[in-house]
């Protein structure tokens, strides 16, 4: 089992702009290692869609964070990460930490390719399967609507168990850095499963403004999208999301975060209050 300290090569995070790039990112630097951000515009770009920036961006790497864009789910993900971590072990990389997607199939292949090809190259895999972030209401695809004071979205009872993007980061961190993970599929989740009608009436409470949660059909949805210039990759994911993931299978709680960092995973509530008092949904 491999261990990486502050004598070891450059740690890779991919998607390091993104919400859970970032904060594993300022993380890692901020305990003084070296961290190479990949993103096409980084110092050494990477980007998923052209191959000729990936060896450049796995040089004298030792551990990566890999993040696939947009997500495990899209068509010819899997063979893409699959190519991507055969050239990364073949260039010394020793230790992959994959984000992947809770109830996606399509994440679980993607989750099996890494998983063979790193073990076959005798270095150490880990996987933080997660599904939808608390940070999508304040940095993602909802922050316009609650700012406005409704959210239009295309679900109604399913329950999820939104899970911390800080939370997520910590983990991936853990699991670079220390030993003890290699091997671990952590399926990370919020302590509670909340209907998106009740995330929102929690951030409503926070902000104390009237904020309402309206559901609507998927067409609907897709077709607001669409009127706003939303590119159509990101449309289709969306649709996927909504119309495949959140059919209930996730309405479960799991305790990868306990597990990996011995400590409960932070509420939404909690969330909410600290969101809210940086102005992220000020109107």
């Amino acid at each position: 089992m491999t261990h990486i300290d502050d004598t070891d090569p450059t740690i890779l995070v991919l998607g390091g702009t993104g919400r859970t790039g970032r904060r594993v990112a300022d993380r890692l630097a901020g305990r003084g290692l070296t961290v190479r951000v990949g993103s096409r515009s980084a110092e050494i770009p990477f980007d998923w869609a052209d191959r000729s920036t990936w060896p450049e961006a796995v040089a004298g790497v030792g551990a990566v964070y890999l993040c696939y864009q947009p997500d495990l789910a899209v068509p010819g993900a899997v063979e893409v990460v699959e190519s991507f971590t055969r050239l990364a072990v073949a260039s010394g990389v020793r230790r992959v930490v994959l984000l992947s997607g809770r109830g996606e199939p399509e994440a679980e292949q993607a989750e099996q390719a890494v998983r063979q090809v790193v073990q076959s190259a005798g270095g150490d895999w880990t996987v933080v399967r997660a599904s939808w972030f608390q940070q999508n209401f304040s940095e993602g695809p909802f922050v316009d609507g609650l700012r406005e004071g409704t959210l239009f979205l295309p679900v109604d009872a399913v329950r999820e168990p939104f899970v911390d993007a800080d939370d997520i980061a910590d983990v991936a961190v853990a699991a670079l850095l220390e030993d003890g993970h290699a091997g671990e599929v952590y399926e990370v989740t919020g302590p509670r499963l909340l209907t998106f009608a009740e995330a929102v009436a929690e951030i409503a409470a926070a902000t104390g403004r009237t904020v309402a949660f309206v559901p609507v059909t998927i067409d609907e949805y897709v077709g607001t999208l669409r009127d706003a210039g939303v590119p159509a990759d990101m449309v289709s994911l969306l649709a996927y999301l909504f119309t495949e993931v959140l059919d209930g299978r996730n309405e479960s709680l799991a305790d990868g975060v306990r597990r990996a960092l011995g400590r409960a995973p932070r509420d939404l509530a909690e969330y909410a209050r600290a969101a809210a008092a940086t102005g992220a949904w000020a109107a």
